[in-house]
């Protein structure tokens, strides 16, 4: 993930607020922002309408978006 968030930063016009794998259980995700309105996912370009603590915790203590609704491979949170 640092790889790919570095990527992002040096080479878009992107920065990265935050990342997960997803740990098995979820897509992996990227949260960036161009520095005006709301941050977005990276892969799925969706708007997240936080500034800050864009991951919550499943029941499971895997972190994921809530505005994306990928749904998980695992248990649902």
């Amino acid at each position: 993930m640092e790889k790919i968030c570095q990527l992002i930063d040096n080479e878009t016009s992107y920065k990265t607020l935050g990342s997960c794998c997803g740990h098995g259980k979820y897509p992996m995700t990227i949260v960036v922002t161009k520095g005006y309105g709301n941050p977005i996912e990276y892969f799925s370009k969706i708007e997240i309408s936080r500034s800050r603590r864009f991951y919550s915790k499943d029941r499971e203590g895997i972190f994921y978006i809530p505005e994306l609704n990928f749904g998980a491979t695992r248990n649902s949170p």
